[in-house]
């Protein structure tokens, strides 16, 4: 049987990646634009106070149970920032390049030796607003940040973040690679773990 998410986001990028590696599992992923659901400030000073608030939201607005990722790049050159303001570090939500352009500039100073990250992710499941005990995954993926953009695949950070295993960049990997090996991915493992548990 089928069981129906929401996903408390509206990039359509986390949309595609989460509905790709949950739809094998019977689960389809509604995104919370379908629902008109707005957003939400995020209020949380960590990656794990802002996914639930997400989360709480979207189950509350839409009465069905909810995921909500709340992912960030941290490099250890700038003290882990730009970290739960990743997707607004220029200013404007969303804007990829923006923040890109922005994190080449305040690396230009840091040698390969400091140019440490790496991406974050928590993802919250809850039943429904109320639910008490939130399933909470994390991620992490290592990497490290490179002077200038490479590839096309991908959003956020992706062209910047080099893969040292593969020797390429989030953006050259493969949709399949990357699923396996991103911050996300490893998190959604979890989850699933979590949803084989209760089959």
């Amino acid at each position: 049987m089928k069981q129906s998410l929401v996903l408390a986001t509206g990039n359509p990028g986390k949309v595609k990646e989460l509905s790709e590696l949950l739809g094998e599992h019977q689960i389809e992923v509604l995104p919370q634009s379908d629902f008109d659901v707005p957003d939400v400030a995020e209020t949380g000073t960590t990656f794990v106070e802002n996914a639930i608030i997400k989360a709480r939201h979207a189950a509350k607005c839409t009465g069905l149970p909810a995921i909500a990722d709340d992912s960030g790049l941290e490099v250890d050159f700038l003290n882990g920032k730009p970290g739960i303001y990743s997707a607004r570090y220029a200013g404007e939500a969303g804007n990829d390049s923006a923040n890109n352009d922005k994190l080449m500039a305040a690396m230009k100073d840091a040698d390969d030796k400091q140019r440490s990250a790496r991406f974050q992710c928590v993802l919250v499941y809850m039943r429904h607003a109320d639910d008490p005990t939130p399933v909470i995954c994390h991620g992490t993926w290592d990497g490290s940040i490179l002077t200038t953009a490479q590839g096309e695949q991908g959003f956020g950070y992706d062209p910047l973040f080099w893969v040292d295993a593969h020797q390429c960049t989030s953006a050259q990997l493969p949709r399949a690679v990357k699923n396996q090996l991103s911050h996300r991915g490893k998190a959604l493992k979890q989850l699933l773990a979590h949803f084989q548990h209760l089959d």
